[in-house]
């Protein structure tokens, strides 16, 4: 195995790769028919989510998108509905944009200043794309990876800080191999999501773990470091659940930027004065009304308590009214799917 540099005596991605060739994952969807657009789309993915998560998500996605002409060449409505429910919907709406600039080029990118220049693609996401599809030397610092270094040399400091992020850029760069680069970052990858875990790691098992500085002093907890928490604020919203005389509900399409940003969702008040406003500005008229009980949605950076207010009303036509074929057609917010669910069941 030939290595850029050797940090260290111990001969870190030989040990990995044995290990891997032994126990690494190898029947995952994406590692089938290996394609770099196949790579490229389950790195996106990934990313803040969970392989078992990602695993129907990818399937169905490349049932409906098998190539990248084929996303390319659909609509962004298309794309964010086959995308609905994976969550952090830019990654969506960069893919569908990045596609269409790699179909435009004429070839699949396989440099990393050509593919840092695409939507939605960090440093990262193409070392992944470059190791694995292209099998050139890039080294990767996913969080996992991150995980791993930091406890593998007893790196103190949050990850998120530039001093700790260039560091760690450093070693990943010293230690991943020329030879056998795609198994090697898929290995790092695989330790730190089944082995060098947050919680309960099991070091017993490691294949690095009798040179891990974290291992060898007891002190795997504490790695990597911990942001300080800040307690999320809290934002208030009322989504106006209109529903018209034939059964019909209204949705709006958000704009692309900002949360759920090209999805199809609720309006959205401050005030029941507000909804009362909103509903003469689209001359519609209320035969009744009804708040439904509050419910919380998570985001990263804040928590949103919307409160349902259920309006009948009379009008007109209207483009923005969905039957439930429509509706179900319709790239949602989770909140917005589960809400009209249930409002199906109970209501209509």
């Amino acid at each position: 195995m030939t290595l850029k540099k050797t940090p260290v005596e111990f001969n870190f991605p030989n040990a990995l790769l044995t290990w891997f060739d032994l126990h690494g994952r190898k029947n995952l969807p994406w590692q089938q028919d290996k394609s770099p657009y196949r790579v490229w789309l389950s790195e996106i993915m990934l990313q803040q989510t969970q392989v078992v998560t990602v695993i129907p998500y990818f399937e169905k996605f490349v049932a409906r998108f098998p190539t990248i002409e084929r996303l390319a060449t659909a609509t962004l409505d298309d794309v964010l509905q086959h995308w609905a429910g994976l969550g952090y919907y830019a990654r969506a709406r960069n893919l569908h944009k990045a596609a269409q600039s790699i179909v435009q080029r004429g070839y699949f990118p396989n440099t990393l200043p050509e593919l840092l220049e695409l939507s939605g693609i960090g440093k990262s996401t193409a070392g992944a794309i470059l190791s694995i599809a292209f099998q050139k030397s890039q080294a990767i610092l996913d969080g996992n990876v991150k995980r791993v270094l930091t406890r593998f040399y007893g790196i103190a400091g949050w990850t998120g800080l530039r001093e700790i992020e260039i560091k760690l850029w450093n070693l990943s760069e010293e230690i991943t191999p020329i030879e056998r680069c795609g198994d090697y970052t898929q290995a790092i990858m695989d330790l730190g999501a089944t082995l060098c875990t947050r919680k309960k790691p099991r070091c017993i098992e490691c294949p690095v773990s009798k040179n891990c500085a974290a291992f060898l002093t007891d002190t795997v907890a504490n790695y990597p470091s911990k942001k300080s928490t800040k307690k999320l604020p809290i934002k208030q919203a009322i989504f106006l659940i209109v529903q018209n005389e034939q059964q019909q509900i209204w949705l709006e399409k958000r704009p692309l930027k900002g949360i759920w940003g090209g999805l199809w969702s609720f309006p959205e008040v401050e005030t029941q004065e507000n909804a009362v406003n909103w509903c003469d500005k689209n001359e519609l008229i209320i035969e009744h009304s009804q708040f439904l009980i509050q419910q919380r949605h998570t985001f990263s950076h804040y928590h949103l308590d919307f409160t349902p207010m259920r309006i009948d009303v009379k009008s007109a036509n209207n483009f923005n009214f969905h039957s439930r074929q429509q509706w179900q057609n319709r790239a949602l917010p989770a909140p917005t799917k589960i809400l009209l669910t249930q409002l199906t069941e109970d209501f209509l």
